[in-house]
């Protein structure tokens, strides 16, 4: 008895003491959102479907900006050693400064007392330009010296293309730098603003490292494209016949090798063409003309050298290549 009164007891006083603690203790419900956040977020989604996206602002109009720091991180991002007065002048472009000179102009401020101390770049286009095409020409030559030179012309054509160049030049951070009237950069400012960078990487360093600049950013650019792709044949055929002509090897036949689905609505033929009784290429197609025509373009890429199974370029830095020469000098 004595026992279950005082058990009783202490339970007692245990829950006295409880609900003192639970008095002096304030519990405040807390929502994950607040009340105005609804309204809030309808109107700016609204407000976004009427107005659109805001314009895009260039780099050089929001915080933290050295424009300065930014071309010298530039030339140590590329591992290139350009003369920085030569590289801020590859990013100028003629409608900066005649944007400036005309926001001068509305100011009411005088050209001789406030003159533009800036040069545009239309120089250091044109020399980059011309350099890149040159090297271009001689390295496609160089590899593939079977192709004819309309070939040749193709692929530097398709190399120096305003498409290969923007997407180079916007991965490599020049359109952040580049001075130009409108944003986003123009694709052929853009494209003259990279020639002008070769231009002046040319005067900086000399041609052996532009050379090597051109190979590694837009030679690259030849992975996984097919040749014919850069090239428009529309006659492959009486192609493959003159190429075999210079060669003096036999005329082609094309023959049917195998067919499947003749009957259905896809159709597959594979014909193949034999000169001299060999068998030089073969293709597939939906009919027989268009399978003629595709076994004609894997017969001019075999005689091309550019074929998918070909060596792979050589894109591995030079001092790979003079390291061993080097070596062997030191050992005798």
């Amino acid at each position: 008895m004595a026992s279950g009164y005082l058990l009783n007891r202490g339970a007692l006083t245990l829950g006295i003491h409880c609900q003192r603690v639970c008095r002096n203790i304030s519990l405040s419900q807390v929502r994950e959102k607040k009340r105005w956040m609804k309204a809030y977020t309808y109107l700016m989604a609204k407000k976004l479907k009427l107005e659109g996206p805001p314009p895009p602002t260039p780099r050089s109009q929001q915080p933290h900006w050295d424009y300065h720091a930014e071309v010298q991180a530039f030339t140590h991002r590329l591992h290139e050693n350009f003369s920085l007065e030569l590289l801020k002048t590859a990013f100028i472009n003629p409608c900066y400064l005649q944007m400036e000179q005309e926001k001068r102009k509305g100011l009411g401020v005088e050209s001789e007392t406030a003159a533009l101390v800036l040069k545009d770049n239309l120089q250091l286009s044109k020399k980059g330009s011309a350099f890149a095409e040159s090297f271009l020409t001689d390295w496609c030559r160089a590899s593939f010296p079977s192709l004819p030179a309309i070939g040749v012309e193709s692929i530097v054509g398709h190399l120096t293309s305003p498409t290969v160049i923007t997407y180079v030049a916007r991965n490599l951070g020049i359109e952040d730098l580049t001075m130009s009237a409108e944003f986003p950069v123009p694709d052929d400012v853009l494209c003259s603003t990279f020639m002008a960078v070769i231009g002046a990487l040319q005067e900086s360093s000399g041609a052996e490292r532009t050379g090597l600049f051109l190979r590694d950013f837009l030679v690259t650019q030849l992975i996984g494209n097919d040749l014919f792709d850069m090239w428009t044949v529309v006659n492959p055929m009486g192609l493959l016949v003159e190429e075999l002509t210079k060669r003096k090897i036999p005329l082609p036949e094309p023959r049917l090798i195998r067919s499947a689905g003749a009957s259905t609505v896809l159709p597959l033929y594979f014909v193949g063409l034999y000169s001299d009784k060999k068998l030089l290429a073969q293709g597939p197609g939906e009919t027989l003309a268009a399978a003629e025509e595709e076994a004609a373009r894997v017969a001019l890429r075999k005689l091309y050298g550019y074929t998918e199974n070909r060596r792979p370029f050589d894109f591995s830095p030079q001092q790979q290549h003079q390291q061993p020469f080097i070596q062997s000098v030191a050992s005798n």
